[in-house]
């Protein structure tokens, strides 16, 4: 069955894991599809199975995000190919040694990635979204941008503000006709683990949710409109009173005086 096509949405981090099942999961829902990894083979390998079982258009662009040429590259891309309709920056790299026994130059590195690269394709693909009055960037966080104690503090902080621009971008685009959502996955059986020196098997497999099951859950929230989608909190109820809760404070910050607690 040839299914109507939705776009082309472009996904960052393709080539396996999460990136690889949303590309699965959108080419079934009908979208055309950019792959984006540095892995051609795993890459062209994605792209002729999906492209054969779905009968969607895929490119495949072989590109290391942490390059500033590859970068460019990805973002002309996203600037001038107006069939994109969905962005899904999922590329990123992660740490779980402790904040001060990491090496300096591998965290500035994680901030190249999981910080630059993601907010330099944001800022390549949404332009083009708000003339054409439509369109989705899914930002994939991680439960760490609001418990960065539980890993390293640079990646936590990285996915901090991962969470803080998908939130702002919401604020000032979604009267413009975008759609943003940020992810937060909390352990998932992908590579991430084996690459930060941790493998998943490590970790009690009760907090261990599969790559799969996660992205179902993702798009179930983007189907649902939700800004931030955290396919393991049971409660969602919880996050409600959390948001709201912040965004009470964050009208309380307006004084011309100091609090009397410093005086």
């Amino acid at each position: 069955m040839t299914l109507s096509s939705k776009g082309t949405a472009l996904i960052t981090g393709a080539s396996s894991g999460i990136g690889a099942v949303y590309a699965d999961r959108l080419a079934r829902q009908g979208y055309d599809l950019i792959l984006v990894a540095r892995s051609q083979d795993k890459l062209r390998t994605l792209a002729n199975r999906l492209s054969d079982e779905t009968g969607r258009a895929v490119e495949v662009v072989t590109a290391d995000l942490k390059d500033k040429a590859d970068l460019l590259r990805v973002e002309e891309i996203l600037r001038h190919d107006a069939s994109i309709t969905l962005l899904v920056n999922n590329a990123g790299v992660g740490a779980v040694m402790p904040l001060v026994a990491s090496p300096v130059d591998e965290m500035e590195e994680m901030i190249d990635l999981n910080v630059t690269a993601l907010m330099r394709l944001s800022y390549a693909v949404v332009p083009g979204f708000v003339a054409r009055g439509n369109g989705t960037v899914i930002n994939i966080a991680s439960i760490v941008a609001v418990a960065p104690e539980i890993l390293n503090g640079v990646y936590g902080a990285t996915k901090a503000f991962v969470l803080g621009l998908s939130q702002s971008m919401h604020h000032e685009l979604a009267a413009q006709g975008l759609r943003i959502q940020a992810v937060l996955p909390g352990a998932t059986a992908t590579d991430f683990w084996s690459e930060a020196g941790h493998p998943v098997e490590n970790l009690p497999q009760e907090i261990v949710m599969s790559a799969e099951d996660m992205v179902d859950a993702a798009l179930a929230g983007l189907a649902k409109g939700e800004v931030v989608t955290i396919p393991s909190l049971h409660e969602g109820e919880r996050w409600d009173v959390y948001e709201g809760q912040r965004q009470t404070l964050s009208g309380s910050f307006g004084h011309s005086t100091a609090a009397p607690r410093y005086r």
